[in-house]
């Protein structure tokens, strides 16, 4: 079951296509998409399961594998199966867990069994499994290559923007709801070049779409990620929230050593966290980040205090997650 419609050379969509993003007159040209069966996936072996309802955001990924010069539709092919064999085998998934993979090449290519057939109806969506938490609330894309400190071919970064545009219009989602799978979980995917880049592609989706024009920069408050040898003021206010949650061997000097990795591996154990990695990232951070009101005293207040003076703001009266984030992208 779940096996996508298969069609003449495995093309599901064609450059020409235009699709309308729900109520307004905005429209995007679909990218071609080859089906799974178009690059000679296995059979998913449960059932995929397809909800009625519709993605809110995208989640942007890296395979992690190397950046090869091979840019050929063959490579491609052998790309998906590769991620498929290794999630199906090695992970124990029904299935590929991304929606959809890029390859260097700019050869879009349907990851999980039926997600083209989901996001061509624009009501439906394949739960995935790309990233704990987002995958029934997202679209997750994965970009062949390892993107921290290089970044992608002109043609993978064309796909995307391309295809970013398409789900996009399909299914009503603004391009500032385009994120790195950092921004969620405590990883370093995308990279830190590619991440660094979302600004830019939510800046050039938007202008595909009428929203903004095309090559301004879009940056979205998110939860940093931080790893040994990071210093600053970020560092300082996780220091500080660190202790609050009881890791009182903390030492508050602004520096990320290795002594302080130890204490957030310790953390995360305590916390069941999926990855137990000494890394801060979208997973940490919220179990970190306290509530904080004005006039307290706690280490959470003091946090605060260090990141609204490092970017010369003023803290505000209550401190949830959204302020957290705020706060933490102002002080970068």
């Amino acid at each position: 079951m779940g096996v996508a419609r298969v069609t003449r050379r495995g093309l599901l969509l064609g450059g020409a296509a235009l699709l309308a993003l729900p109520g307004t007159a905005f429209a995007a040209a679909a990218p071609a998409i080859v089906d799974c069966a178009g690059w000679g996936a296995r059979p998913n072996n449960r059932i995929v399961n397809v909800v009625v309802t519709r993605p809110v955001k995208i989640l942007v990924h890296h395979t992690a594998t190397p950046n090869v010069d091979d840019l050929s539709r063959g490579a491609a092919d052998h790309l998906a199966r590769g991620i498929q064999n290794f999630h199906m085998d090695r992970r124990g998934w029904l299935d590929s867990g991304q929606h959809f993979t890029i390859s260097r090449g700019g050869f879009v290519l349907e990851g999980r069994h039926r997600s083209l057939e989901a996001v061509r109806s624009g009501r439906k969506q394949v739960e995935g499994a790309h990233c704990t938490g987002q995958n029934l609330v997202s679209i997750g894309i994965e970009n062949e290559g390892t993107y921290s400190a290089t970044g992608p071919t002109g043609v993978l970064w064309d796909r995307l923007r391309e295809m970013c545009a398409y789900v996009c219009a399909q299914y009503g989602i603004a391009p500032t709801e385009i994120f790195g799978h950092r921004d969620f979980k405590d990883t370093l995917c995308p990279g830190d070049v590619l991440y660094g880049m979302l600004p830019r592609l939510r800046g050039e989706v938007g202008g595909m779409l009428g929203r903004r024009p095309e090559g301004s920069s879009v940056r979205a408050a998110s939860w940093p990620v931080l790893r040994e040898d990071d210093r600053g003021p970020v560092v300082r206010a996780a220091q500080h929230l660190l202790r609050g949650a009881g890791r009182t061997e903390v030492a508050v000097d602004g520096v990320f050593g290795a002594p302080m990795a130890e204490s957030v591996r310790t953390f995360q154990a305590e916390h069941a966290t999926e990855e137990v990695n000494g890394i801060i990232g979208g997973e940490s951070w919220p179990l970190l980040a306290a509530p904080v009101r004005a006039g307290e005293r706690t280490e959470a207040a003091q946090a605060v205090e260090t990141l609204a003076a490092s970017s010369s703001t003023r803290p505000p009266s209550t401190v949830g997650p959204r302020q957290w984030q705020q706060l933490l992208t102002a002080a970068r």
